[in-house]
Formats: structure tokens, sequence, C-alpha cells
């Protein structure tokens, strides 16, 4: 639904690069426009139709007659039906802005086959597409926009399966503000939602699958992104896209637009709700009241954070594949966060100044350009929060894992992991070891792992958890293990290694000295 809109909208952003103040509506006006938006196309589809643009009172309006770009497909791999043309009304104003808006539908049908001629039929329709908009000319995109689609429906069946998606609306916004500090960088800020969605999915090799959820929402946020920059980009390449080699001159310049462009952002977040999400099939049914997702990076562009999680509210699970004594150790609720810091982008971004780009195999390749994103090597993982709960047990640990990127020996750990109503627990493994005795390991295992455990002041069992780069294992200070022995021939030059061997029919342990 978003990629209707971003299509639409894509190649109005190609052709207002101008400023709007003062233009009057006009044939002259429409025909340049038109001309600004076709000469980036192929010549045939420049003067098949595919664009057509006229003065309609204070606005210019922009149809798009989508069939055009199907004219020369083979009719025996690929037909569709019902695809009308779309349409969308520029307004230029004062301020050098255009107000975008449209209100398009559509409903189309048809199918495909791929290069096994496996068919594939198709239905996509969309009762209401509705949007507006503030294009900018300064940085080729929109400063703000609002997007509200109805009644969303896709189809998709072969001859061993069947797919059908819908969603009783969606909503869409966004917004723009100058970032801090200027340098012509834009924050951006996205979000919307979709409203009851269901997927139904059946196959020969599968039980029908049914998912769905009340509501999912969405909100993203990027900071400091060089709107400027990256439509130069892109306006570069498209100059230069026939020629097989760049100019030294040429080459110098897009060094000197993306050198500006970095760092491509100073933050970014993402986060995703499901409202009430089930998954329902012949074997039961689960889901959860609600599930999130979110992805963040944040910093400088020479330490900058990573951070990725899922968690998930008032799991449900009921199948006969779960035995009823287990149930119980279903978790409930759980959250997974994970991070990884010091990523070195600016470092990343001196070495692809330094790319030859007409180089067909460059000195520096991507995996080792790659490896500049962690400083001297070193990797570390953080795990800011990872928690399960259910009825019989309620578990939190955070720590960190450090290590270096080149070798998988090299490596430490920090955990603290926190447990209330441990004797809950092991109380409920000791039950369910009456009907699998080989739980009773279990049990003996979390009994010698509580006598480690120290208690906090809010009854919880905590242990403090260290393994060092030697090997070395501890439990709140006390050690488990020692540090690893030390490698035999680690150290020892080559004649030295020699001089250890015994020579062959030589006793490598000399014979004590015979008695008198």
């Amino acid at each position: 639904m978003r990629l209707n809109l971003v299509t639409a909208t894509s190649l109005l952003a190609l052709c207002l690069v101008t400023t709007a103040q003062g233009v009057e509506i006009n044939r002259a006006g429409a025909d340049a426009l038109k001309g600004t938006l076709t000469k980036l196309l192929p010549e045939d589809l420049a003067k098949n139709g595919l664009i057509t643009v006229n003065p309609a009172g204070t606005r210019y309006e922009i149809i798009y007659d989508l069939a055009k770009l199907l004219t020369k497909v083979d009719p025996a791999t690929f037909t569709i039906s019902g695809l009308t043309p779309w349409s969308m009304f520029a307004t230029p104003t004062d301020s050098g802005f255009w107000n975008i808006e449209g209100d398009n539908k559509l409903n189309v049908s048809g199918h495909f086959k791929d290069k096994d001629q496996k068919r594939t039929d198709f239905t996509y329709s969309i009762a209401s597409l509705a949007y507006n908009g503030v294009f900018d000319p300064a940085i080729t995109y929109l400063r703000a926009s609002d997007a509200t689609a109805k009644d969303i429906k896709l189809t998709s069946k072969t001859d061993t399966e069947e797919v059908n998606v819908s969603f009783g609306g969606m909503k869409h916004t966004l917004n723009s503000t100058d970032s801090a500090g200027g340098n012509g960088r834009i924050d951006f800020v996205i979000g919307g939602s979709m409203s009851t969605f269901l997927e139904q999915v059946s196959a020969q090799q599968m039980p029908p699958v049914e998912v769905r959820a009340d509501a999912i929402n969405f909100e993203g946020k990027v900071n400091g992104l060089p709107a400027k920059q990256i439509r130069d980009t892109i306006f570069f390449v498209l100059d230069h896209i026939h020629e097989d080699k760049l100019s030294p001159e040429n080459s110098d310049k897009l060094k000197g637009i993306l050198k500006e462009a970095f760092p491509l952002l100073t933050s970014f977040n993402e986060t995703i709700g499901v409202n009430n999400l089930t998954v329902s099939t012949e074997m039961g049914k689960g889901g959860a009241k609600a599930f999130g997702y979110n992805l963040a990076m944040d910093g400088p562009s020479n330490a900058m954070r990573f951070g990725f999680g899922m968690n998930a509210q008032e799991i449900s699970l009921d199948t006969p594949l779960m035995p009823a004594n287990y149930a119980t150790f279903m978790p409930t609720n759980f959250d997974f966060q994970l991070a990884v810091p010091n990523l070195d982008f600016a470092s990343f971004g001196n070495d692809l100044m330094a790319v030859d780009f007409n180089d067909k195999a460059p000195e520096k390749t991507g995996e080792e350009m790659a490896k500049k994103l962690f400083r001297d090597g070193l990797l570390r993982v953080e795990f800011p929060k990872v928690s399960a709960k259910s009825a019989v047990y309620d578990v939190d640990m955070t720590g960190k894992i450090e290590g270096r990127v080149d070798t998988e020996k090299d490596y430490s750990m920090e955990a603290t992991i926190l447990a209330r109503d441990l004797d809950k627990t092991i109380a409920a493994v000791q039950e369910l070891a009456k009907t699998d005795p080989d739980l009773n390991q279990v049990s003996f295992g979390i009994m010698m792992v509580k006598g480690f455990a120290k208690t906090d002041p809010d009854g919880r069992s905590r242990w403090d958890i260290g393994i060092s780069r030697d090997g070395a294992f501890t439990v709140n200070g006390q050690m488990v293990k020692g540090p690893d022995a030390p490698d035999q021939d680690q150290g020892l030059e080559p004649d030295q290694e020699q001089e250890q061997e015994p020579d062959q029919g030589q006793k490598a342990v000399p014979e004590p000295p015979q008695q008198p």
C-alpha cells in the first residue's frame, strides 16, 4: 500500500526540482512539466503516452497510464486486466513548495509464469487510496504527507498453493524538520497503522494456516539524513548509467558527493507493534496479546550503536502437540534485547572514499572494508535485557560477550541472572519428573545451581557469572573452573620445539640411577 504511494509520487519527484514560486498554470507549463517527467525514461516510454500532464485550474493534473508499461510484455508469460490510469494533482505555492494530492483505486487481476512455466494467478484491489503532501524541490522529496487506504485485498494462487491477504484499512503519515546544527540535513518521522489484518495460506504439502491481528502499528524516525546529497547521488548515477568508465573528474565528483553524505544518518529507530495476534492451524491455535519489534542505530559515526529487540505479552498456545503437564513451562511473556556498540562507520566511509570506482577488482574488497566497522577487530555484543516468565518461573538476564572477529577462542563473558520463586520452579520440575524420570537430573541440576546463588533484597536469586579470556569461570566470585592450561608449544621457537622432542630410540624421561 505504501509502495503504491511512493511509486506515484516518485515520478513527480523527478520533475519538481525548480522553484514553484510565480509559476503560471498553462499549456506551456504542462508540456514543460511532462518533458521533465519523461526525460529520464526510455525513449519509447516517453513517447507512448505513459505520462500526460494537463492544466487543471490552479494546478496541474498528472495522469499515469501504467498499462503502457506492459506494451512489450509477452502475454504468454504475463497478463493483467483492470489497470486503469491513476491521476494526481500538483499545485505550486508561493513558498516554493508544491502541494500534491490524489484519490485513486485499484482492482486488477491477471497471471504470470516463472521460468519453469509454473502459473500464478493473482488479484489486487484497493477500494480507495487518498493522499496529500508537501513536496520540497530543494531535496526532491516530501516534507510531509498523509495517506489513507481502505479495503485492501491480495490473492495469489498456483496449482499447489493459495494465499489470501486483506487489511480493513491503512493510515500513513510523514513529517520532517531541519536537523539541529543545520548542514542541510533533515529529521524525518513516519507513522501509521493497519487494521483487521488477515492472511490465509493453504497448500498441498501443509495444513491451512490463518494469521489474524486486530491492528499493526509502526513508527520510524531518522535524524540527520543528507536528503540533498542522496538526491545528487541518484541523479549522478542516472546521468552516467550508460558510461562504461567514469572520468577522473566524475569519479572525484561522485566521491565528493558521497563524502558530504557521510554519515548517512545520526540516528535511526523503528518499532512495529501487533495487537491481538493469533495463528490458527488444524493442530491448534496460538498467539499473543501484544507482539513488538524494534531496531535502532545511534551515536557518533566512529562509535555507533546498533540495537535489536523483540517482545511478547500474554502468549497463549492451545494444541494437542503440547502435553498438558508441560503447559505451565510455556512462557507467557518474553523480552529479548541485543546491541552491538562501537561500530566505526567513519573509518568505513574513509575506506569507501579511497576505492577506485572504475576498478573491477579493487584492492579493498567489501569484506575488508566491513572489518573497519569493528575497531581493532574487537567485537562486543551486549544483552541489555533477556527475560522470560511463566506460571512456574520468572527469569531475567543481562550481560555482554567480548571477542575478536578473526577468532572464536579469544573471548570473555559477563552475565547476571536473576530468578524469582526458584523453589516453585524446582517443585514444578519434580512434579513433572514423576511421569518423566529423566527430569530428575534437571531438578538436581537446578538445586546445585541454587547453591551458588545470592539473595537480593527483593527476594530474587542472583548469579553473577564471569568467563575470562583465559578460560577461568566464576559464579558470584567463587572459582568454579580455573584458567585453561597453557598450550605446551605456545611461545616456543621452531628450534626449541625440535630440542624438546627426543631422538628416535631415546627415552623421553631418563631412568633413575641404579642402587649400588
